[in-house]
């Protein structure tokens, strides 16, 4: 069944020091992003581009888009299949080429998803549904660069305590 999802959000400069866009070095690059019923999002550019560092920057939330995106949709197939999750956590990496005239693209992203499950007899199918997991990201079959993915997945006794960061 086809169905169109429709999503908004309204992005406000907060940047205007006075002079508005009057010369490069003379705005700031701070936004709000408003989505109706949650949280605002503040972001900037990335500091290279004269962007506030501690802010999240257009750049950041792609790369994250893609691996919540990805761990959601293998998330959701591990239940379908049985397959119990006890701990995600990934890495990802995105590379970001710019051009002399001031623009770029993304040419990849690489997730490192590093997953544990409780039932050693699901660990290959555990490994398989991140392909079909990669099939079905909304946010990955959106965008016109590879997103990889180089998945760990490892088996820990029932009950143990989830190790996200190592």
């Amino acid at each position: 069944m086809h169905r169109d999802h429709t999503y908004r959000a309204l992005l406000v400069w907060e940047g205007n020091l006075g002079e508005g866009t009057a010369t490069y070095q003379g705005y700031g690059r701070r936004w709000r992003a408003f989505i109706e019923g949650k949280p605002d999002l503040v972001g900037s550019a990335d500091p290279t581009f004269r962007g506030d560092p501690q802010r999240h920057n257009p750049e950041d939330l792609l790369v994250a888009a893609l691996s919540s995106c990805h761990m959601l949709s293998y998330l959701a197939l591990c239940a379908r299949h049985h397959v119990s999750v006890v701990s995600y956590s990934d890495e990802a990496t995105g590379v970001m080429t710019t051009t002399p005239e001031g623009g770029g693209k993304f040419t990849s992203v690489t997730l490192h998803p590093k997953v544990e499950i409780t039932d050693a007899g699901a660990l290959d199918q555990a490994r398989h549904l991140h392909e079909q997991a990669h099939e079905q990201c909304f946010i990955a079959s959106s965008v016109n660069f590879p997103v990889r993915h180089d998945a760990h997945v490892t088996v820990v006794p029932a009950g143990s305590v989830p190790r996200p960061f190592e």
